[in-house]
Order: C-alpha cells, then sequence, then structure tokens
C-alpha cells in the first residue's frame, strides 16, 4: 500500500502531489464556489455535482461549468488554468425551494454560444430542461411526480441524439424520455417489453405518444449511476444491491454483470476504448472487469471509506504498437513518450480501438483513471499490460503500478508474477473462454442466465459507513466476521469464489499510484481535462489541479499572493 506518513503528515491536506509525468499543481485563484466563498454546511444536503461543456466561443474561453451546491444552481464561464475564477458574475443563479438539484448533464451536440441545452434532476423525482444562457425554462419533466417520486440519482442524454435521455433514480427505476413529447397528466400504464434475471424493460401504453418511452426496473435498491460505453451501444448500471449491469442499450438485453466484494456501488466509468470498466462503492474498492471475457481482472485496495467517483484519465492512457522490448531509458526519456492534449486522446482511442482488432500482437498499453472517497482522498491508478495480458511477454519494466498478492503473509509490495488467467476464473468459466471471446454477448448472457441470484434487502441510504467494514480491516482474522456480514445481505456461496466475484486472492490488487488527502470534507467530483483534473467536496469548492507543465502565468500570480500553497 502507499506509503502514509504519521500524525500530523496525515492530515495534512495536499496542494501538488507527483506522477511519473512530473507535479499536478493546484490552482487557488481557479477554485470556483458559491460567491461568497463561504464553506457550504452539507449536513442532510444532496452531493456537489460538476458539469462542462464547451460551447465553442470565438474568444478562446469556451469552456463552461455548472455546479450545485445545496438548493442552488451556478453556471460560470470556466478559465482554467488560464485566469483566475471571478465569481461575482455567474452566467446563471438558480436557487429552488422545496427540493435540491442532485445531477446534471449537458447536451453537447447542440451546445453554441447562444445557447445549451441543461438537464438538471432534483431530490424530488422532477427533472428540468433549462438554458442558462438564454436563462429560459424551458420543460419540466415528471412535475406531478406521477412516474416516480423518488430522487434522481443520474441522468445523461444518450450519446449521439439532441432529444433523448436517460433517468435513474433510487427506486432502482431508470426512464427514457424525449424532450419533444410531454409526460401526461395521469401515471403512466406499462406494458412488459423484455425481462432477465433481476431486470425487466417497459413501454409506456397509451394511445399518443408520451414520456416516459421506456422504464427499466435494475435490480433491488437505488440505482446509484449509469454511464454510456463510449460508441453508445451499452449501458453500464450501478446499484445498491452490488452489482454491475451492463447492457446492449439498444436491443436491451443483458451483455454481463459483476458483485462487488460487500456493500453497494456507488460509481462506474468505461475506458476510453470500451474494453474495460472501472466501477466503485461500499466495499472501499475499485475493480476492474473486462467488458469481453465479463470478468473482473483486478481489484484496487487504497480508500479508507466508501468511493463515490471513478474516471478514466483519456489523456493520460498511452499506446505503443510496436514489438515486445525492455525499456532501460532514464526517466527523462520514459517521460517523453506521456503526451496530454485532445489530439493525444483521439489517437490513443483510435489506437485502442486498432489494438481490438489486432489482439494476438504484443502492445505495450496503460491506462490510467482516478477515485475519489468520502476518506477525502484522492487515488491514481495505472492499469498495465501486465495485469491485461497476463499470457504475453511485458513490452517494459514497469514499476509504478505494484500487483500485490493478497494472500501473501509478509504483505510485501514486491512484483509477484503475474496471476494466470485460471486462476481468476473456476475451470468450467475458464473452459469457456474461447465461446465467450467469439460471442461476447451471447456467452455474458447465458453465463448471467445460469446463475441464481439470492434477494437482498435494500440497504438504507442513510446509513453511516462503519469503520470495521471497511478494506483497511480486513484480515484472515476478521474474514469471519465479513462473512457473517455477507450473510445477511446475499448468500456468499452464491457469488463469493465465482466470476460474479472472486475472491480477494484470485484476482490481482493494485496499489494507487497516489493517495493524498485534498479536502476536509468528502469528495463528490473527478473530472480530466486537457490541461488539468478537477475535484469537488461536499463543502461546494470546485478545485482546479494543472497537469505538469500547464500551470503558466496563473501559478506565478497564485505563488506571489499565496506563498505557502496550501489550502486553507
Amino acid at each position: 500500500m502507499a506509503a502514509e506518513g504519521g500524525g500530523k503528515e496525515m492530515n495534512e491536506i495536499k496542494s501538488q502531489f507527483s506522477t511519473r509525468e512530473g507535479a499536478y499543481k493546484l490552482l487557488t485563484h481557479s477554485e470556483y464556489s458559491r460567491p461568497n466563498r463561504v464553506p457550504f454546511n452539507s449536513q442532510g444536503s444532496n452531493p456537489v455535482r460538476v458539469s462542462f461543456v464547451n460551447v465553442n466561443d470565438q474568444s478562446g474561453n469556451g469552456e463552461r461549468i455548472c455546479f450545485n451546491v445545496g438548493r442552488e444552481l451556478y453556471f460560470y464561464i470556466y478559465k482554467g488554468v488560464r485566469k483566475a475564477a471571478d465569481l461575482s458574475k455567474p452566467i446563471d443563479k438558480r436557487i429552488y425551494k422545496g427540493t435540491q438539484p442532485t445531477c446534471h448533464d449537458f447536451n453537447h451536440l447542440t451546445a453554441t454560444a447562444e445557447s445549451v441545452s441543461l438537464l438538471v434532476g432534483f431530490s424530488a423525482g422532477q427533472v428540468q430542461l433549462i438554458d442558462p444562457i438564454k436563462k429560459e425554462t424551458s420543460k419540466l419533466f415528471n412535475e406531478e411526480r406521477l412516474i416516480d417520486k423518488s430522487r434522481v440519482t443520474c441522468v445523461k442524454w444518450v450519446p449521439g441524439s439532441e432529444s433523448l435521455f436517460l433517468v435513474a433514480h433510487s427506486s432502482g427505476s431508470m426512464y427514457l424520455y424525449n424532450v419533444e413529447h410531454t409526460c401526461g397528466t395521469t401515471a403512466p400504464h406499462y406494458q412488459l417489453l423484455k425481462q432477465g434475471e433481476n431486470y425487466s424493460v417497459h413501454t409506456c401504453k397509451s394511445k399518443s405518444t408520451r414520456n416516459p418511452l421506456l422504464k427499466w426496473t435494475v435490480g433491488e435498491g437505488a440505482l446509484n449511476e449509469f454511464s454510456f460505453s463510449p460508441d453508445g451501444k451499452f449501458l453500464a448500471c450501478v446499484s445498491q444491491d452490488g452489482f454491475l449491469r451492463v447492457f446492449n442499450f439498444d436491443a436491451v438485453e443483458l451483455h454481463g454483470t459483476m458483485k462487488s466484494y460487500f456493500g453497494g456501488l456507488l460509481c462506474v466509468c468505461w475506458s476510453p476504448d470500451g474494453k474495460y470498466i472501472v466501477a466503485g462503492g461500499e466495499d472501499d474498492l475499485v475493480t476492474v472487469w473486462c467488458f469481453s471475457d465479463c470478468r473482473v481482472i483486478a481489484r484496487g485496495h487504497g480508500h479508507k471509506s466508501w468511493v463515490s467517483v471513478v474516471a478514466f484519465d483519456h489523456y493520460t492512457t498511452s499506446v505503443e504498437e510496436s514489438e515486445p522490448m525492455e525499456f532501460s531509458g532514464s526517466d527523462e526519456d520514459f517521460q517523453d513518450q506521456i503526451h496530454f492534449g485532445r489530439d493525444r486522446a483521439n489517437s490513443t482511442q483510435s489506437r485502442l480501438s486498432k489494438r481490438n482488432s489486432t489482439d494476438s500482437r504484443p502492445v505495450s498499453v496503460t491506462y490510467r483513471f482516478g477515485s475519489v472517497g468520502q476518506d477525502t482522498q484522492l487515488c491514481l491508478w495505472d492499469l498495465t499490460e501486465d495485469i491485461l495480458f497476463p499470457h504475453l511477454p511485458l513490452s517494459r519494466t514497469r514499476t509504478h503500478t505494484n500487483v500485490m498478492n493478497a494472500s501473501s503473509s509478509d504483505g510485501s509490495s514486491s512484483l509477484p508474477a503475474p496471476l494466470p488467467r485460471s486462476n481468476s476464473l473456476p475451470h468450467s468459466a475458464a473452459n469457456s473462454k474461447s465461446a465467450a471471446s467469439d460471442n461476447p454477448i451471447a456467452a455474458g448472457v447465458s453465463k448471467f442466465a445460469t446463475l441464481s441470484l439470492h434477494d437482498r434487502k435494500e440497504r438504507h441510504p442513510d446509513k453511516d459507513h462503519k469503520r470495521n467494514h471497511s478494506m483497511g480491516h480486513i484480515s484472515s482474522k476478521s474474514s469471519d466476521k465479513l462473512n457473517l456480514l455477507t450473510k445477511t445481505k446475499t448468500d456468499p456461496a452464491k457469488t463469493l469464489g465465482t466470476p460474479l466475484c472472486p475472491r480477494m486472492q484470485d484476482v490481482p490488487l493494485l496499489e494507487p499510484l497516489i493517495c493524498k488527502k485534498i479536502a476536509h470534507e468528502r469528495l463528490t467530483v473527478l473530472i480530466f481535462l486537457e490541461d488539468c483534473l478537477v475535484t469537488a467536496c461536499q463543502e461546494g469548492f470546485i478545485c482546479t489541479w494543472a497537469r505538469p507543465g500547464k500551470v503558466g502565468l496563473l501559478s506565478s500570480q497564485n505563488q506571489a499572493s499565496s506563498p505557502s500553497g496550501t489550502v486553507v
């Protein structure tokens, strides 16, 4: 595990951290918050969320930011690493009564300098479509709460669509809407379209077309988050019942599933090429799931409490399509291979896609992703080829990602031999590997259909996190306690030790590159941009961290006015 300092150092909030590509620095003058900059009393409020959109403004300031704090919603020009934030001039500010904004999403297809379409979900179940540039409220969906009365947990535009959007609720249901249709004056009647193991999809039965177009009922308990694949064809959902479920969105069919080690899953994201999914939640772990094989390939342990956000860094993910070779250059030579920028990200995605069609060819690939949690810590992780391709020769010796064998008694962090695929799967599943690679969708559905999942009670969403349930306290001595806890939720014989939920010793355990305390309150946002990464905490402070070499003039101004460089 990452080394922790003693006492004072452990509790000190960091204003910079270093990785192999250089130092990331907090830009204190680029902090966004409520105009008065007073910390928000977050007791009982919904998580602070941040959304970005680029309106292609010819002035060069095309980036816009939206964030919610309590009952308030703000819309600003985002100046990032270029200029200090001016909080006195929001483009739009809204204060809501009787409900709170919980999530929001911009339509990137329709955004212009004169108009943007912003969806906002609320704690009472409604969804609002607004234009914060024109300052117009165009439509309110589920206004009478006839469709769903529970809190909106996630709202997103359907990729490639100017009118379709998907909304998830804490009831465990998702609804597909069209902005052109009304919601009707009566509660909708539904007709079954398709159902499978622990999910069903219904169409809205009415004489004229109305919202919602579809109703998805997924799992048990709240549906905490969903994420579309980069190509928009698949949908990954994480629920309070601890399951990741991946659907073919258009065919409304289940592709595959995964179970958390224990507790609910809270967040999910896709790799830039759609090959891997990372999920995090109440087991304090980040879990990496392979889309084609429908199996867990690694877990990451660095957080001390629930993981609230996971995100891939498209700009640091690197691919080299060269013959296998040992890397023996200096650190500077290695850093020269790390590039930032949108062109780099686009080329990386295309090269990753190309790799998908030439899996037999050895490549060097590193996926960078990050996570933030209720422990106020930011973790960065590298997913390297020794994890992705355990049977292929390494093209480079890497020491910045440690693969730890959880079953080792001495707790050594040295690199062991990569675990073979058969160690991660029972023999029956390993034998079907070739069939899964030939037809991953059919294999994923058939594999899931043979499993009998035990019903579990919905976990109370406000239940406090217990420290002795944290992964940091799980040892061989406490395994009985963990099993006892698990039995009250799901029979471990049904999932633990199967491809749904491999045992800890059966898959590689990743160590974070960095694990730093960066806030006073729990963290709720992590977004990777071209020049920086953005984090936010429940106090309502949105922080900008400049990437190495991207600090520029603003940093000099910051250092002149804030010599200590620490967060107050």
